[in-house]
């Protein structure tokens, strides 16, 4: 029986990787609302090392529309700007000389459609990779039948493996929800 556990938890772990990769995924769709992790990607030049952006500077969203960078150093001001402006997050900085700000432009409704197509499209990924752990475990436990376990243990096994990938798929539809409602709130 110790091997079947070895499935699942197996299973259960390729499955909890899946969630975690989409809730990251998510985090990095910008919703209309400002969100420090949309800046997660961003890269500077810091003393001729690349490191994230959050190394060098204090980043914080004073309302629902900025984000606010202060640079623990003045003269990293153009870096992070130039840094900013190469990256993907779409938005163009602006400095007074100590802080840098990113104004969150508020989405047209097709934005908000294109950016919800996106999520669930993710949100798709993350099944997929959640049904293939389910049918790695399954595949294993049918290779066991040969080594001895019963076919009524088997099937059993089976049966809690598509408990587990029910409970993380359920999840997932819960995490893309949340997006969803995110997205599409004014």
């Amino acid at each position: 029986m110790a091997e079947v556990k070895e499935y699942f938890k197996a299973a259960e772990d390729k499955m909890s990787q899946a969630i975690s990769h989409l809730d990251d995924s998510l985090a990095h769709i910008r919703a209309g609302k400002a969100n420090v992790r949309i800046l997660d990607p961003v890269r500077v030049d810091y003393y001729g090392s690349i490191v994230p952006l959050s190394n060098v500077a204090t980043i914080t969203t004073p309302d629902a529309r900025t984000i606010s960078i202060q640079p623990w150093e003045k003269k990293m001001i153009s870096e992070i700007e130039k840094a900013i402006m190469n990256s993907e997050v779409g938005i163009t900085p602006e400095n007074n000389g100590e802080i840098i700000r990113l104004s969150i432009p508020p989405l047209t409704e097709e934005r908000r459609k294109t950016l919800v197509k996106q999520a669930r499209n993710e949100g798709e990924d993350a099944k997929v990779s959640v049904r293939n752990a389910r049918r790695d475990a399954i595949d294993g436990l049918k290779k066991e039948i040969k080594n001895g376990l019963s076919e009524d243990s088997e099937k059993d096994a089976e049966g809690e493996v598509q408990k587990i990938h029910d409970r993380y798929i359920k999840k997932i539809e819960e995490l893309l929800e949340a997006k969803e409602k995110e997205i599409m709130t004014v």
